[in-house]
């Protein structure tokens, strides 16, 4: 596939026209992904996370300024909620990201979330093999922010970096989420604000609280604040570092954090694992979505109707019905 083939060769326009294939899960994109699939595996995958309002996008562009100091190619997939009405990007890359244009090092594409949980897109793997396979070093995945549904995320990416920022009174809401144990690395984005000790020490005992759920590479919390970190036992200390991201304070740490985040994965054998579990976790996701449009298909509008009909008279439980649907295929 003559596309596919200029995209391997970092074609920019070819890239762009995959990556539209791949959004609106054209057929054409199945053939292509399994070319692309045989040269992917190489890229780093970084999610960067959090509740709206903490400063992602700008952190996201800081980062890619800072990888590209180093001379590494990034692409950025930034995770836009839908428009209601047309089912596009809403927030759009151009408009956070304009200081990124013009660098032929740095390729940024905004997706719609389309609803999909998890603050990811349902396209967002398929978005980041395309890169992968393109040949950028750094693939940079920033969420939509959607609060408790974030940690999907930690399933495509190699580092998880969760942002937080003092005010915003989040630090609750973190833990009870679950975002907090899918943290490689914590950063208290504007800094610069009232509070940034308390949201730091939250963090400290956030974290304590909850990392008995971690990933069992991570073990504990270096801080870049007052507090020395606790010894318990071997293995990644994810640490707190401070930015201020609109004055490019604090970044330099946070992307020798991530390399050497990745550092420790290649040494410890972590990133084979995470490969696997991130290729297991997409094919059950495009398993779960072939079914479905294949009962979509098997069962005509009428029938459809028919059980929903059943369903919303309680004849039937949501649980049972779709046994049902299941046993009969």
């Amino acid at each position: 596939m003559d596309l596919v083939q200029k995209a391997l060769n970092n074609d920019r326009l070819a890239i762009a026209k995959l990556l539209t294939l791949a959004e609106s899960q054209d057929a054409g994109f199945l053939h292509a992904s399994s070319i692309l699939f045989q040269h992917s595996g190489k890229g780093f995958r970084i999610g960067i996370t959090g509740a709206p309002g903490t400063g992602k996008s700008t952190l996201t562009a800081k980062l890619a300024l800072a990888f590209r100091a180093l001379d590494k190619t990034v692409a950025i997939i930034a995770v836009d909620p839908s428009s209601p009405f047309s089912g596009g990007a809403l927030l759009g890359d151009r408009i956070r990201m304009r200081e990124l244009s013009g660098d032929k090092g740095i390729f940024i594409r905004s997706m719609a979330s389309r609803g999909a949980l998890g603050g990811i897109a349902r396209t967002t793997a398929d978005a980041a093999m395309v890169f992968d396979a393109a040949g950028f070093d750094i693939i940079l995945i920033e969420t939509v922010g959607a609060g408790q549904s974030e940690v999907e995320i930690a399933a495509l990416v190699h580092t998880v970096l969760v942002v937080e920022s003092p005010g915003l009174g989040d630090e609750i809401q973190a833990i009870k989420a679950g975002i907090l144990e899918i943290a490689d690395i914590l950063v208290i984005n504007k800094a610069d604000l009232p509070g940034v000790l308390r949201t730091e020490n939250a963090l400290m005992s956030a974290f304590h609280t909850s990392k008995k759920h971690a990933f069992r590479h991570h073990s504990d919390v270096e801080t870049t604040g007052s507090h020395a970190p606790v010894k318990e036992d071997e293995g990644w200390q994810v640490p707190i570092l401070r930015t201020i991201a609109l004055s490019n304070e604090g970044l330099i740490p946070v992307r020798e954090a991530i390399l050497s985040h990745q550092t420790y994965l290649l040494e410890n054998g972590y990133w084979s694992e995470k490969e696997k579990q991130r290729l297991r976790f997409e094919f059950e996701e495009h398993l779960r979505e072939l079914f479905f449009q294949h009962w979509q298909q098997m069962h005509s509008e009428a029938e459809q109707a028919d059980l929903m009909r059943q369903l919303y008279e309680r004849k039937i439980s949501p649980q049972h019905l779709a046994l049902k649907q299941v046993e009969s295929e």
